[in-house]
């Protein structure tokens, strides 16, 4: 099909979202753009969180594992599974308790100002760096499919499309958000099984028949029982567990949009669908990758496994509906992981660096009213050139994505999240399962250190290494074989660096000092 008419596709759907945007964003206000008013419905939260949690990262990466991984990636999904449930009866009870608008304002009531600071950071290093891979990928298919036969170049397209977001998000934020995600999840779910099926059919069988074939190729292995894999299953379980508490339930993004739901209740029910049908995309996801190898296999196709997906669809041998179905869904998948960035960044940045609280509006016309209606003003001035400067770094990001030029853009992800939200992991973890006060002076170095150690010892373990120059020159390779026995750190990378946060949390904190006097109240009191 010409690249023409799928650009305009493109178009058609961009202007769609900003029918939504425009409707959506009426009226809306600083409290708005941070928690939606707190009036979200909670089923449209549960599906549009599906598109920001999977991405166009999913949407190529996890099919294109499967050649290599089989079905292992399902055994990190069932890790989710456990971690959602934790999110949903141990995190969401102490926002809601708490009524927070950044989940890190739990970091400075608990520990101070200094924890509130290292927490927001992390976030902010994870998701822009973890965001802008995503979009560089989704950008870069775009490109190579679409783009570079327009001769638009690559540079015009990020730009483009940052703009696009920054069109329908600067004023809404999340309120508009849980409506175009809604509508995004819907359109990449739709792309997915239409997907499925038409290339099913041009293998000239079934689902069964095709499911069967998968088998016979090895495909749907879903365990591995390798101790020494990275993909070991316990490793992947806990690790997806520990992935799904870190990267969802601390993180501002997806705790954004569950906190702006009316009620604790309905943004527990809100979680726990948004489980059940997280986890049977994934497996669709993985259907797809198994079909999709079927049919490269049988009509001799190579290519690296993240272009596997758009080299089918966008091929020759198949009518124009599926090329667009694909560029439908594909940029589904990109708008709600970069939205819900952008606006979670903007939303942590001014709340939690610049000190922004919500403000209440007004209600009738005083002195004090018009007083506060300017600082409301004033609040939004300043939060529309947070949002503004982030999408400029996102834009510069990509750019240097595109110079690296890495295709392992999922295993970077998932391993620079490990790094990052490991510091977020034990500052919980450790103000949750203990009554302890920490040392504000030394919170910033242990936070430090311990995703230091933490990547120290996933390199160590990494035999990709072994051949480095420097790593063999150093004595390394012995020392990494010694100790690890061949062991490979997967994704239970993140539960490393929480538990050596966790520990150096622990050698600066102080057991709570209570008085006498206090002790005989709470025993008489006790007794009583």
């Amino acid at each position: 099909m010409s690249p023409l008419v799928l650009f305009s596709f493109v178009i058609g759907y961009f202007l769609l979202l900003l029918i939504v945007a425009y409707f959506t964003s009426r009226n809306s206000n600083n409290d708005s753009f941070f928690i939606g008013n707190k009036n979200s419905n909670w089923m449209l939260v549960a599906f549009g969180m599906i598109g920001t949690s999977l991405s166009g990262v999913t949407f190529v990466s996890v099919p294109g594992s499967v050649g290599t991984s089989n079905f292992f990636y399902f055994q990190i999904v069932l890790g989710y599974i456990i971690g959602y449930i934790v999110i949903a009866f141990v995190l969401l009870p102490l926002y809601y308790r708490m009524n927070l608008t950044s989940i890190y304002t739990y970091l400075e009531k608990r520990f101070g100002i200094n924890a509130h600071k290292a927490g927001a950071f992390f976030f902010i290093l994870s998701r822009t760096v973890g965001a802008t891979a995503r979009l560089y990928l989704v950008i870069n298919v775009l490109q190579l499919f679409i783009l570079d036969r327009l001769g638009i170049p690559f540079i015009a397209t990020t730009l483009v499309i940052l703009i696009m977001i920054l069109l329908y998000t600067f004023e809404g934020g999340v309120k508009t958000i849980i409506y175009t995600d809604t509508l995004q999840t819907t359109g990449m779910l739709v792309g997915l099984i239409v997907c499925i099926i038409v290339i099913i059919n041009a293998l000239g069988t079934d689902f069964g028949g095709a499911f069967s074939m998968m088998q016979e190729k090895g495909y749907t292995q879903v365990f591995n029982w390798d101790v020494k894999a990275g993909s070991f299953a316990v490793k992947h379980i806990v690790g997806g567990m520990f992935i799904a508490i870190a990267m969802t339930g601390l993180d501002q993004e997806m705790m954004q949009k569950n906190i702006s739901v009316r009620n604790l209740k309905d943004s527990q029910k809100n979680m726990m669908t948004f489980t059940g049908i997280m986890t049977v995309v994934n497996f669709l996801f993985l259907v797809l990758g198994g079909v999709l190898y079927l049919y490269a296999n049988a009509n001799g196709i190579t290519t690296a496994p993240d272009d596997l997906f758009p080299t089918i669809a966008l091929s020759n041998e198949f009518t124009g509906v599926i090329g667009i179905i694909f560029i439908i869904a594909i940029i589904s998948a990109l708008f709600p992981s970069v939205d819900g960035a952008i606006t979670s960044l903007t939303s942590c940045f001014c709340i939690d660096i610049l000190g922004m609280k919500k403000s209440e509006i007004p209600t009738s016309i005083s002195k004090e009213s018009i007083k506060n209606d300017a600082l409301e003003k004033q609040k939004r001035r300043t939060r529309l050139t947070v949002h503004f400067s982030f999408a400029i770094i996102f834009f510069i990001m990509v750019l240097i994505f595109k110079a690296i030029n890495d295709k392992l853009i999922i295993d970077f992800i998932l391993k620079f999240a490990g790094i990052t939200y490991g510091p977020l992991l034990g500052l919980f973890a450790f103000g949750i399962l203990t009554n302890r006060l920490l040392n504000q002076k030394y919170i910033w170095t242990v936070c430090i250190i311990a995703p230091l150690l933490a990547l120290g010892i996933d390199i160590l373990s990494s035999p990709e290494w072994y051949e480095k120059k420097l790593y063999v020159s150093l004595g390394l390779e012995n020392i990494s074989k010694a100790i690890f026995n061949g062991y490979k750190v997967g994704n239970e990378l993140i539960l490393i660096n929480g538990i050596l946060t966790f520990i150096g949390l622990y050698l600066i904190s102080k057991p709570v000092v209570v008085e006498p006097e206090v002790k005989t109240i709470l025993h008489d009191g006790a007794n009583q």
